[in-house]
């Protein structure tokens, strides 16, 4: 059995990680990075109309705030009181449901000369490791075409109509066309030791970033490590049926073939009672395909980062962080530098 590295810099050390997606595997894999490194960059979509977040886009006219608040709760560094206060939800009223966290930031947005000074203002308050930034300042809606050619705009629509029409999602695009990428976004991807992609949904979290103009290049331009973490279950209303050489497939189909070269699956086992419950919903543990992933340039790697929290299955943000940390330790070389303090990586071959 081949012994595997281990990781031993201090956080301040720690590789300059940016990691792209959004929604809640976003957010949970990153309360695990922040106790390696605090070289963290969060690169955010910002494609959501539904929820608290799709009332204050409508209502003010701002990019959606909870993907983005949930990535600053995960990486904030407050007193207990704060961290309560942020994850607050009014029950009553015209507010009912609505994040104050949300609200705070929405508050910073009103009196800041952009969203994207907004967020840092608000990463300033929380205290960040790392820091947490919208792909994008545009407004943009998502755009679903299906297999049969039906098409449907808005987010939080696609999970309906992908189950009215029972075939699968052909591809997705941004309304409009290629925004711009917030150059600070596109600045850390270029510069990270490592870019990670995911954990979340596929067509609705992921992809809607790849379709930011000057993304994609960032992502080729960047010298470090590119590993993409496949999520642990199929997704009803977005993946059925999907292996992950399809979720593969489909980032290369809305980006470039050869965007990244590592996999990271899932290698831990589903109870058996849990499964079953999300069979009852059309979802199952998403199968690893290795040869078909191969013929598409993707190493697949699998470990066991996949826990089961209330009846669901998550990933565990120790136990994939620990691999994330891992797979740049044993793929990179760290050399320093003539001034003993900064480091530069050159990758295995």
């Amino acid at each position: 059995m081949t012994k595997r590295a281990s990781y031993r810099f201090p956080k301040a050390n720690g590789p300059r990680i940016a990691v792209i997606g959004g929604g809640h595997g976003l957010s949970n894999m990153l309360r695990g990075l922040k106790q390696y490194t605090e070289h963290i960059s969060a690169v955010v979509t910002v494609a959501d109309d539904g929820g608290g977040s799709g009332m204050l886009r409508q209502d003010l006219g701002m990019p959606p705030p909870g993907d983005i608040r949930n990535c600053m709760e995960a990486l904030a560094n407050t007193e207990p009181l704060m961290s309560e206060l942020m994850h607050y939800r009014f029950t009553d009223g015209s507010l009912a449901g609505q994040s104050f966290g949300n609200l705070f930031l929405a508050a910073l947005n009103g009196i800041s000369p952009s969203f994207g000074v907004a967020v840092s203002r608000m990463s300033q308050v929380l205290a960040l490791t790392g820091r947490v930034l919208p792909v994008t300042t545009a407004d943009v809606q998502l755009e679903a075409e299906f297999e049969n050619g039906a098409t449907v705009v808005g987010e939080s629509k696609i999970f309906y109509c992908k189950k009215q029409e029972d075939c699968r999602i052909r591809r997705v695009r941004l309304i409009p066309e290629n925004p711009k990428a917030l150059p600070e976004a596109a600045a850390a991807i270029r510069e990270a030791d490592m870019v990670v992609l995911g954990p979340g949904s596929l067509y609705t979290s992921i992809i809607p970033n790849l379709l930011v103009d000057g993304i994609v290049e960032a992502i080729q331009k960047c010298c470090g490590l590119k590993v993409y973490v496949c999520n642990v279950m199929t997704q009803e209303g977005e993946t059925e049926g999907y292996t992950v050489s399809d979720h593969i497939s489909a980032l290369f189909h809305h980006s470039v073939r050869g965007l990244f070269e590592l996999c990271l699956c899932n290698s831990s086992p589903i109870p058996k009672g849990v499964a079953e419950r999300y069979a009852e919903e059309g979802a199952e543990p998403l199968y690893a395909d290795p040869e078909l992933c191969a013929q598409l340039g993707v190493e697949v790697i699998s470990r066991p980062v996949a826990t089961v929290d209330n009846g669901y299955v998550r990933h565990d943000p120790g136990h994939l962080a620990r691999e994330l940390i891992l797979l740049h330790a044993e793929r990179s070389v760290r050399i320093a530098g003539e001034n003993g303090d900064t480091y530069r990586v050159e990758r295995h071959r």
